[in-house]
């Protein structure tokens, strides 16, 4: 398949293109799913304390996500704590959250058959210097992911500009995962933005921007928004806080 974009004056044709290309409707349907996600994400803010389980954690969100009206989630809840969260795919555990540990929750709903996926950290009690560093190397991350994601811009150059900043951080063999994914009906399709990606973002598309460090034996940080590509940028599905927050 080809199609082309208007970049700098100029059209550029792109070759091999996997659109996954929303309609409107369907664009509208993501985002009441992601919608669901901040509903929930500030719901747990108030629920979490010392000395649940992950368990405990996952199935509140879970539970929330059916009350809200999602038929159902877009993959298992991940929900790790302490050293657990420096596991990207980290399975809920009957670990207890403690203070000085972050605490990382990867969620999303189905709603009408669109899929939602966000993710955020926080810290419990509080957070050391060396937490609060990596939490922040990941946000000027994130937010610059986000900054580069526009139609007819590469997936491989959006997950270098993110990972640029990991890296010189002195983070980058900490960050072992791509940048983003698309969206839709399931929460895994193309486009793919990370470091062998050779495909172009379109218009109307909606990717993830979800940057992260995990240290072993310490601990981890990721940070996902769902954003639709546009022709001047993103709109962000995402309406949840991402500065450090501490519960």
């Amino acid at each position: 398949m080809k199609s082309s974009v208007k970049q700098s004056g100029r059209v550029v044709s792109l070759v091999n293109v996997n659109d996954n290309i929303r309609t409107p409707e369907e664009l509208l349907l993501i985002m009441k799913a992601e919608a669901m996600g901040d509903m929930v994400f500030e719901h747990m803010l108030d629920y979490i304390k010392v000395g649940m389980t992950e368990i405990q954690i996952a199935d509140e969100i879970e539970k929330t996500f059916r009350k809200l009206g999602a038929e159902g989630l877009s993959f298992p809840t991940i929900a790790v704590s302490g050293v657990n969260s420096n596991q990207p795919h980290g399975v809920p555990s009957d670990k207890k959250i403690c203070e000085g540990e972050f605490l990382t929750m990867d969620m999303g709903a189905v709603y009408k058959g669109y899929c939602g996926d966000m993710t955020r950290t926080v810290a419990i009690g509080y957070a050391t210097d060396e937490m609060k560093k990596v939490y922040d190397v990941v946000l000027q991350s994130q937010l610059a992911g986000l900054k580069a994601v526009k139609a007819g811009v590469k997936c491989f150059d959006v997950d270098k500009i993110a990972r640029d900043i990991i890296t010189e951080a002195g983070y980058g063999e900490y960050y072992i995962h791509g940048t983003g994914h698309g969206v839709g009906r399931e929460v895994h399709e193309p486009p793919t933005l990370n470091t062998k990606s050779s495909e172009f973002l379109c218009e109307n598309q909606a990717v993830t921007v979800e940057p992260g460090i995990y240290i072993p034996e310490k601990f981890g940080v990721r940070i996902e928004d769902l954003a639709i590509v546009t022709n001047f940028g993103i709109i962000n599905c995402t309406q949840s806080v991402k500065e450090l927050i501490i519960l």
